[in-house]
């Protein structure tokens, strides 16, 4: 097709738009230390011990935080901004369960 960029040029124009959106991310979640939220319980962590949750603002948080399980929604305190997730750390233990 006549008058298309070239593929060196797409290329280059989508590795500056990623930089600037993985730049702009790890901002946004460096500016987030300190915030308080709730965050939901979706997986296990790489490590033993953590989950990981989403904020609502669709960050990746990993916590650790005992008798808590995927589904639960955890009150934490965000510590850390990493370039692809935050850290936290809960506020509360989640509420006991009782047998149904």
């Amino acid at each position: 097709m006549p008058d298309q960029v070239p593929e060196p040029v797409k290329e280059e124009r989508l590795a500056r738009l990623q930089a600037a959106i993985t730049a702009g991310a790890y901002e946004f979640n460096k500016a987030s230390v300190g915030r308080r939220t709730e965050i939901l319980l979706e997986r296990p962590g790489r490590k033993p011990g953590q989950l990981i949750g989403k904020t609502p603002w669709l960050q990746s948080a990993v916590v650790e935080i005992p008798g808590a399980r995927i589904g639960d929604l955890i009150a934490v305190e965000i510590t850390a901004g990493q370039p692809n997730s935050v850290e936290a750390v809960p506020l509360s233990l989640p509420a006991e369960r009782t047998a149904a």
